[in-house]
C-alpha cells in the first residue's frame, strides 16, 4: 500500500501530471484498503475533483470501477463538472456525487455578485417610512397674526416646516424600494456564489442533515472540527427538519435554509456552505430550468 501511495504523489508532482486535466486508468489500486488511504491523502490536497468525461452520464467512469483518478489543480471556470465526497455530521464516507459543471464551475464575475446582492437589499427593505405634509399635521389653519403692522414676518399658519411641530418638506413617503433584475443574471449570480464555494473548498455536501436529537452540541462538535469554519449555512432540500431546527436554533454563528431559499446574499454571509444531496439536485433542476418569458 505505501508504495502505491507513494507512487501517486510522485505522479501528482510530476509535470506530464499537471499538463493534462485527466489521465483516466493512471495507476489502479489493488485494495479496498489502498482505495481508502489514497483517498484520504488526496483529500488534504483537494476537495473537489473533477470528473475524466464532462457530461457522459451521471457518474464518472473512473469512480464506477476500482480505479480513482484525482486532480490537484485546475482552471476555474471551465464547466467542467466535479466529483466531491459525500459525507455526514458523523464523518462517515457516502461516496461521492457529481455536481454539474453548468452550475458549480462557472466564471467568477464580482459585477454580477455586486449587482444581485443589491438588488436583493433593495427589494427586502419595507419601503414604510413615512413623513406628514402640511395638510396632514394637526393643527389649526387661522391666521395666527395679522399681516401688517407687528413687526413680525408675515404667515398663514402655523403648520409650515418652519415651525416646531410642523411639517416635512419632501420627507420621504412609503414606497418600493425594488429594482428591475433580469432573471438570467439573478441565476447567473446564484451559480457563480456557488461555484466560488466550490472553488474555495468551502462547499460540503451530506447525504442528508439528519441529526440524532435536538441537543445543540451535536451541531457545535461538528463546526468545531471543520478548520477555519467560522459561519456555517446548511441547506436542505425540503421542510427543514424539526430537530436540527431546535439544534441550531441558539447557535448565532449557524443558520438552515431549505433549497428553494437559497440565495447569493446569504452565501455570501456564511464561509461554509452545507448541502444535502436532495438539496443539490433541486438547485440544479431550478437552475438548468427555462426561464419563462
Amino acid at each position: 500500500m505505501a508504495s502505491s501511495i507513494l507512487k501517486a504523489l510522485r505522479t501528482f508532482s510530476s509535470p506530464a501530471f499537471r499538463s493534462h486535466r485527466c489521465l483516466p486508468g493512471l495507476f489502479p489500486l489493488q485494495s479496498s484498503a489502498d482505495n481508502k488511504a489514497f483517498s484520504n491523502i488526496c483529500r488534504r490536497f483537494s476537495t473537489t475533483v473533477l470528473s475524466p468525461n464532462v457530461g457522459e452520464g451521471t457518474t464518472p467512469l473512473n469512480f464506477s470501477g476500482n480505479q480513482q483518478v484525482l486532480t490537484l489543480d485546475r482552471e476555474i471556470g471551465r464547466l467542467e463538472d466535479l466529483v466531491i465526497p459525500i459525507t455526514n455530521f458523523h464523518n462517515e464516507d457516502k461516496g461521492f456525487m457529481v455536481l454539474d459543471g453548468k452550475i458549480f464551475d462557472v466564471p467568477i464575475r464580482k459585477d454580477i455578485i455586486h449587482r444581485v446582492v443589491r438588488w436583493q437589499l433593495a427589494k427586502r427593505r419595507q419601503g414604510t417610512h413615512s413623513t406628514k405634509t402640511i395638510s396632514e399635521v394637526s393643527g389649526t389653519g387661522r391666521k395666527p397674526w395679522r399681516q401688517k403692522g407687528t413687526g413680525r414676518a408675515r404667515h398663514g399658519t402655523l403648520r409650515g416646516p418652519q415651525f416646531r411641530g410642523g411639517a416635512t418638506m419632501h420627507g420621504p413617503k412609503p414606497r418600493s424600494h425594488a429594482i428591475k433584475l433580469n432573471k438570467k443574471v439573478r441565476r447567473l449570480g446564484l451559480k457563480i456564489a456557488l461555484s466560488a464555494r466550490a472553488a474555495e473548498g468551502k462547499l460540503i455536501v451530506f447525504e442528508d442533515l439528519e441529526v440524532p436529537t435536538h441537543k445543540t452540541k451535536n451541531i457545535v462538535n461538528y463546526a468545531q472540527q471543520l478548520d477555519g469554519a467560522k459561519k456555517l449555512l446548511l441547506v436542505d432540500g425540503g421542510p427543514i427538519n424539526e430537530k436540527l431546527k431546535l439544534a441550531t436554533q441558539n447557535l448565532h454563528y449557524v443558520n438552515v435554509l431549505p433549497s428553494i431559499g437559497l440565495n447569493v446574499y446569504s452565501i455570501l454571509l456564511h464561509d461554509t456552505l452545507v448541502m444535502s444531496r436532495d438539496a443539490v439536485n433541486r438547485i440544479v433542476e431550478r437552475l438548468l430550468t427555462p426561464i419563462n418569458r
